[in-house]
């Protein structure tokens, strides 16, 4: 059995899921800035793109970002081990197989969702990446495939996994259905089941057990994080981005967290800074349009940050004037 450096037991208390077109490393930073103890994780980044493209570009981040997992997207054993050591020479503290995404382009290639009716294959895949590299190799996974809910599948997929010294699990407490459903419905559509999570844990209490799927609001994580070994936060993280503040004041209670204005300000400059490397603002922009979702004057914040016009003509300044229809 293959094994890695030990797993912190509290690491993955609180995570932000990895989102295509979301989780970039700007939307990173602001992440960080509002959660100190969260695990971050990037978008997905299949193989191919690490092994014919920009490396650079698709892994340069920023060392404030820690602890940060590179999720990849792959289903051939050589070129994900190859793509694992990239992910620990530039610094990443973990590297994730991402078996859970349903879109048709990840059919396509054969990984993704798919993955999880080979787990032979995927364990020969964690397995490669294990002998590659010494930090940990982890699964983000759904509970099954198409209308198959049965336990027992996700269990021997998992088991299949646990058996090759792999120890967290990230489990997105849905199935993927494969066929007939847009990715956005395979958010939504298929019956949340977490039992089946407290169950995994039951059978594998030396595993990490992380949640995912549907959680959206404090009281619920909480309740999960004591049940389980952590929650992943998606959609609630981009459209109520607060949310990470309030969670990381619950796994770390005596730990200060910046005053709002404090992280604008901390925001701002870092997309100045930015900004004058050539980085488009409305992209540093996107992660942070929910931020004030709930308080009075959100609509306008959304509205004067999403202006084209506003962001052309001000600069990363315009984040103070958003910040001020606010008042």
């Amino acid at each position: 059995m293959s094994t890695n450096s030990p797993i912190d037991e509290g690491a993955w208390r609180l995570c932000v899921a990895p989102m295509i077109d979301v989780t970039d490393r700007h939307c990173r930073m602001f992440h960080r800035m509002l959660a100190p103890q969260a695990r971050l994780y990037t978008e997905m980044i299949t193989t191919g793109a690490l092994l014919h493209g920009d490396v650079a570009r698709h892994l340069d981040y920023n060392a404030a970002e820690h602890p940060l997992a590179l999720q990849l997207g792959g289903s051939e054993p050589a070129a994900l081990a190859h793509c694992a050591r990239l992910a620990e020479q530039w610094g990443y503290d973990e590297v994730n197989l991402n078996c859970g995404c349903p879109s048709e382009r990840v059919q396509r290639g054969s990984f993704g969702a798919c993955l999880m009716a080979e787990p032979a294959l995927v364990a020969d895949c964690i397995r490669a990446m294990q002998d590659a590299v010494s930090i940990p190799v982890t699964v983000k996974h759904r509970l099954g495939l198409d209308y198959d809910d049965s336990y027992a599948f996700v269990r021997d997929f998992v088991g299949t996994l646990y058996d090759t010294g792999c120890r967290v699990f990230i489990v997105h407490a849905r199935n993927a259905v494969l066929k007939g459903l847009s990715p956005k419905d395979n958010r939504e559509k298929p019956p949340l089941r977490y039992e089946y999570a407290v169950r995994l844990k039951q059978d594998f209490p030396d595993a990490r057990i992380v949640l995912n799927g549907g959680l959206v609001d404090v009281e619920t994580c909480t309740q999960w994080m004591k049940r389980l070994d952590g929650v992943m936060l998606g959609r609630a993280a981009w459209h109520q981005p607060a949310i990470l503040s309030d969670l990381n004041r619950v796994i770390a209670p005596d730990q200060a967290i910046a005053e709002p204005l404090q992280i604008l300000e901390s925001f701002l400059a870092y997309a100045a800074r930015q900004t004058a490397q050539g980085v488009p603002l409305h992209i540093m922009l996107r992660g942070v349009l929910g931020w004030m979702s709930g308080r009075a004057g959100a609509r306008q914040w959304r509205r004067i940050l999403s202006d084209p016009v506003n962001l052309r003509a001000e600069g990363p300044a315009v984040l103070r004037r958003a910040w001020a229809a606010l008042i």
